[in-house]
């Protein structure tokens, strides 16, 4: 599964004693799944209604989820709106700050894919999900998981928006109409291509499989990227042009993701995105382990089984929705 784990790290045991301690109550445990639910991006209005359901069936629950947001405010993950109604000079009782919190979890959810994550886009998949798409113009897209893209054609152009996630595009020709692929604050201009983008948490990677394609970002000019080339950028502009490992970029459309000197913290960002739920991180210190590693995308627990086999860390499964990841003791 996977090879070249390096660099053994420090440890914060205590916190993961901690964690384990408090997580042996069942009751917390559901709790937790609840609270990763609600605050996961991927979260329905039906996970919404069944917590609604759950909370109020005893004063065990609301005790239980007021201690699950207390473990997460001290694992510096929640939101600061949760923490000002919290800290609201107007007397609040537990329930108040729970149903106060739900409205704001549910509501910072409901914000964020509605404008980031396309929640109107034409085409979306979901975790581990991909599609395959033929559009109105004879191209063709293969749409990676926990993805969405939309179309807008016109006389003049082809434009693409993809809203997040990961897409490969083979163009077809018309000489007329630009083919235009929008990600993020940036943009790419098919010139008879073949190509990749990737847009997750900020930053956006173009990368060529075939002919050249013109990359813009922030400057006015166009940067032409050739085949077997990559870039990227995000709000601070376009990145230096590197050499692409087309195997590698090309391996999620074959149900692989593969890391070479990758970060822990990233490596764990993209795993995310094949499941439902969160991985936390506790740890600044182990987040910068590199990871050199090929994983199967549809085996995203075996895959943090084998990193926890490897590396110096820990992973407590919370709940069926959270992995907590911490240092070995």
């Amino acid at each position: 599964m996977g090879s070249g784990f390096l660099n053994r790290q420090g440890s914060r045991g205590n916190l993961g004693r901690r964690m384990k301690g408090e997580a042996t109550d069942p009751i917390l445990m559901e709790a937790l799944e609840w609270f990763v639910r609600l605050r996961d991006e991927k979260s329905t209005t039906g996970d919404r209604r069944a917590f609604e359901i759950w909370h109020a069936q005893s004063a065990d629950h609301a005790e239980a989820w007021t201690r699950a947001a207390e473990i997460w405010r001290r694992l510096d993950v929640v939101q600061p709106e949760f923490d000002r109604v919290r800290q609201s000079p107007t007397r609040l009782s537990r329930r108040n700050i729970v149903a106060g919190s739900l409205v704001l979890a549910s509501g910072l959810a409901a914000v964020y894919i509605a404008q980031k994550s396309g929640l109107l886009a034409e085409f979306k998949t979901g975790a581990g999900e991909r599609k395959s798409l033929r559009l109105s113009d004879g191209s063709t897209v293969e749409l990676g998981t926990y993805s969405a893209l939309s179309t807008r054609f016109t006389g003049s152009e082809r434009r693409v928006g993809l809203h997040q996630g990961e897409a490969f595009f083979d163009v077809a020709t018309d000489g007329g109409r630009p083919f235009v692929v929008d990600a993020g604050p940036g943009s790419a201009r098919a010139l008879g291509t073949a190509f990749d983008v990737k847009f997750v948490e900020g930053q956006a990677t173009v990368t060529v499989a075939r002919n050249a394609v013109a990359v813009r970002s922030g400057a006015p000019d166009a940067l032409r990227i050739e085949e077997g080339w990559q870039v990227s950028y995000d709000r601070a502009g376009l990145q230096q042009p590197r050499k692409a490992d087309l195997a590698s970029v090309a391996a999620w459309r074959r149900d692989r993701i593969v890391f070479e000197d990758t970060p822990l913290r990233r490596v764990l960002a993209e795993l995310e995105r094949y499941r439902r739920g969160r991985i936390i991180l506790t740890s600044d210190r182990i987040g910068s382990i590199p990871v050199t590693a090929v994983f199967d995308t549809r085996q995203t627990e075996a895959a943090l089984q084998t990193i926890a086999e490897t590396l110096p860390i820990r992973i407590f499964h919370a709940t069926g929705y959270v992995a907590f990841v911490y240092p070995a003791s």
